[in-house]
Order: C-alpha cells, then structure tokens, then sequence
C-alpha cells in the first residue's frame, strides 16, 4: 500500500509528561498482537459458537470476517503510520472527529480488552483444569476449581505486566509461538490421514466447509461472523506500543498488518481440518459443538493421547499469554486517558521501571472484580465468565473499530493528512458495510436466551456511559483536545503543517 510520506506529526512521548521508553523492535509489537489475537486458543473454543449458527460452514464464517479485518487492518496501518500514541484509537479518532469522540472510542477499547482479560483468564481456568482431569493429577476437580486457576492467571499476568515491556512480550510470542507450532503439526497429521482415508469414522477431506447448509439464512451467517471477530480480536494491539516501539512508524503498522494475514490464513485453513476431522454429518457437528478443547480432542483420535494432552496444556498456557497481553493493552489505554485527564499522577504516571503501575494495577484489579461478581452474585462458572465476557467485548469493540474506520475515512480521504490514492477509499467504506452489518445482526432479531439478551444491554450502556461523561464535562474534553493537538499535531479545524508540527515536536525534545 504505496503512499507518499506525509509530515511527521509531534511524538507524544518527546512532547510532555511521563515517558514510556522506546525499546521495542518490530517481534515485540508482534508479540502483543499476536498473543491478544490467541490464535491457538482461538481457534479451540471459538469455532464452536460459530458452528452453532452456521453448522459445517465454520471456516467459510472465518473467511468473511478475515476479509473483513484486513479491510479494517487498512485503516489501522495508515493511522499508525502517522501516529504514535498509547492510546490507540482514543488518539485515532480523536485527530480525526475530535476529543469527545475519541474519548467513547478509547473507552470502548478499553472494556474490551478488560472483557477479553476475563475471557482468557477464565479460558486458562477451563483448559487448565482439563488438562489435570487428562493427566491425572486432580481427577476429580471441584465446580469451583477452574476460579483458582484464573486467579492465578491473573496474579502472574499483574506480575509480568509490572515488568518493562520488551520482557513481558517475548515471553508472549514465545509462549504462542510453540503452542501454535504444535497445533500446526497435529493438524497437517488430521489433514493427512483425510486425504489418504485413513481417518477415523470414515471421514474425508472435501470442500463443502466452504459452502452453507441449505436452509442456512444470510443473517445466520453474519451471527456465526461475531465469533470470527472475537478470534482476531487484538490484532490491533500493537498499536497501544506506539511510544515504546523504537521504529513506530514501521514497526507498528507491519506488525498489525501481518498478524492479520497470519490470522486470516490461520483460522480458515485450521477450522477447515477441525469441522472435516469431526465430521459434516449430524454426528460429527453434535461432537464439534461438544468438544471443550477441538485441536485436544482431534489430537488424541488421530495422533495420540500425549498429543492431545499437550495440545490442552498449550491452551492453557496460551490464554494466559492472551490475558497478559489483555492487561498490557489495556493499562496502556488507561494509562493515556488519566495522562491526558489528570496528568502525570496515578495511573498517568510511569514508573522507575518505565511501566504505567498504576495503569496496570488497576486494571489487573478490574478485572479480578468482574470475574468476583460474576462468580458470587451471578453464580457463573467459568464457562459463563468465557461467554458472557467474550460476546459483551466483541459488540463493545466493533463500536470502537466503527469509529476508527469512519475517522480513517475523514482523516485520510477528507482532511488528506497523507497522501493516498482516492479509489482505496473503497477499503475502509467495505470494512464499515462489514463491521455495521455484523453488528446489526448482533441485536437484530433480538436475542432470546436467558443470558444473551443481556449483552447488547451491558455493551450498549459501557458506551453510553462514555456519552454521557464527554457530554456533562465539557472541562473534561477541553483538556483532551489540547492534549491530542500536541500529541497529534491535528487541530479540530485542520491539520498542522509540516513547520509547526515539527515545532512542537523539537521543543518537546
């Protein structure tokens, strides 16, 4: 995506306040993206919640919403390339439709990976504990067992989080990088004994996973599409290291661009080999809606009970990578809004060790309360926290990457801070049709369970909740503008240009 270099904007860490320090190379932004994403737990409890909506025709759903996010890793690449802010898409949108916007935009962002760190710690609980019952270790585990383990999750994670970046994200690339390796082996192992018809059961390899079931509704389809979503969710995270990444401008949009691609590949290709090594057949879908750990399961039928106990352990050991990269996104999204709000004290400051504690620590301890109350006043088991919090966080993050591609479209294509050719306007205008509709079919019909009704209320009042904050402190988004002008360079009534950018940016220094 060629384009010619616009002027640098004003680099909020060289302008003002508490620094975060610049020491992280294109695989640590990798790292965070890539562990938020999860692929390898992803794609072996999410696919289920897809398959209940469109049956066999899982990675067909993944493929739309793959589309869908590479059209949306358009909008995020080209804003990276211009901006560098901890705050991702409150400083994204707040250029571009100004501060109260961007201020409902960084909200949203941030209950979603505050969900998303109730998700993976609560999914560390549920594979954890599996992989005991597997091995014998804790045969018999009590309702309230997998709760040890996610507090566990989220102790460790509050732990590393507290530690310089640039340690925290090798460890999650690592960790993801060896639990997706083996989860590429066991299945090019299921793939091939499809192909040669040696599988177990009769099954084979064909290619109707790529076609809906008769009967199957276009809005059934899109529902299946929300679950795609919440599996690349995070592929934008790298962007939240726009001030400790050493080359943001490179760095940053290669690494959300990439983990995109990857993602992309990854979920259509490996849920292809999962619904085939189960089975199209009723039996099969009833077994793959069923199954807790999909690549665990396959591993034991077709390679060996090891494989599938390690596939398990992964898991586990995946979801806590996604739940630290959880905490480390969102404590820096905390950390920008009480910067830019109260300036360079409590969760605005930084610490010695060049870490956002405060940030950190709150919100490590939010978390810990949604998962408390969800336990003690709902009486939900980790299964419901996984759900429940996995459903709530995707509606609430399509809201916050709505604003992004709209403020993409006004800041790149109307207020022409870069130079791009006109047509890629279609890019950003298809990856809003996408994001609205998907959410549209979220709501709409209603949902009727019990719990699911409840989730477009608790999405929908996170965001207004933004509204009516922006709304009645006007004070508020005053000192927000004043505070994205400098880290920006972009005004409410233009962008600066190449001479007082560079101003700012030199006195900053």
């Amino acid at each position: 995506m060629p384009a010619q270099p616009s002027p640098t904007p004003p680099d909020v860490s060289s302008s003002r306040g508490p620094k975060l320090p610049r020491s992280l190379s294109i695989w640590q932004a990798v790292g965070l993206s890539v562990a938020l994403m999860a692929p390898s737990m992803a794609v072996n409890i999410n696919p289920q919640g897809t398959g209940a909506s469109v049956g066999r025709a899982v990675p067909l759903a993944f493929l739309l919403a793959g589309a869908a996010v590479l059209l949306l890793a358009y909008v995020f690449v080209r804003l990276c390339q211009h901006f560098h802010s901890a705050g991702s898409v409150y400083a994204f949108v707040g250029a571009s439709l100004g501060p109260r916007a961007g201020l409902v935009a960084g909200w949203c962002l941030l209950g979603a990976y505050l969900l998303f760190g109730v998700v993976t710690s609560s999914a560390a609980g549920i594979f954890g504990v599996a992989f005991l019952q597997e091995t014998g270790v804790w045969a018999h585990p009590a309702r309230w067992s997998p709760f040890v383990l996610v507090a566990a999750a989220l102790l460790a994670a509050l732990w590393l989080s507290m530690s310089p970046a640039k340690r925290g994200t090798h460890v999650l690339i690592t960790v993801e990088a060896a639990t997706v390796a083996l989860i590429l082996v066991v299945s090019t192992v299921v793939l091939v004994r499809l192909l040669s018809g040696s599988a177990p059961g009769g099954n084979a390899f064909t290619l109707s996973v790529f076609r809906v079931q008769p009967g199957t509704s276009w809005s059934a389809l899109f529902l299946g599409i929300v679950f795609g979503f919440l599996s690349f969710a995070g592929f934008e995270a790298a962007a939240t290291l726009g001030e400790e990444a050493v080359e943001p401008r490179r760095d940053i949009p290669r690494a959300i661009l990439g983990t995109a691609l990857f993602g992309g590949l990854y979920f259509v290709s490996v849920t292809a080999v999962e619904v085939m090594g189960f089975g199209t057949d009723p039996a099969g879908l009833k077994a793959f809606a069923a199954s807790s750990s999909l690549l665990g399961d396959l591993g034991g039928s077709y390679v060996g009970s090891w494989a599938g106990a390690a596939i398990t352990l992964g898991t586990t050991v995946s979801a806590f990578g996604c739940c630290l990269a959880s905490m480390v996104g969102a404590s820096r999204v905390t950390y920008a809004l009480f910067r830019d709000v109260v300036g360079d004290r409590g969760p605005g400051r930084v610490s010695a060790s060049g870490v956002p504690g405060g940030a950190v620590v709150l919100t490590a301890a939010t978390m810990g309360v949604i998962v408390l109350v969800c336990a003690t006043l709902l009486s939900a088991r980790p299964k419901d926290t996984f759900l429940w919090s996995g459903t709530t966080g995707t509606l609430i993050l399509l809201v916050a990457y709505g604003l992004t591609t709209v403020g993409g479209i006004w800041l790149i294509f109307v207020r022409r801070v870069m130079t791009v050719a006109a047509w890629q306007v279609v890019i950003p205008l298809g990856a809003l049709g996408m994001l609205g509709y998907t959410l549209y079919r979220s709501v709409v019909p209603y949902p009727e369970g019990k719990a699911e009704r409840w989730f477009p209320v608790v999405a929908g009042a996170w965001v207004l909740a933004a509204v009516v904050l922006v709304v009645a402190a006007p004070g508020m988004a005053r000192r927000l503008g004043a505070a994205l002008a400098v880290e920006t360079g972009i005004t409410e009534q233009g962008p600066a240009g190449p001479r007082s950018a560079r101003r700012r940016d030199d006195e900053g220094s």
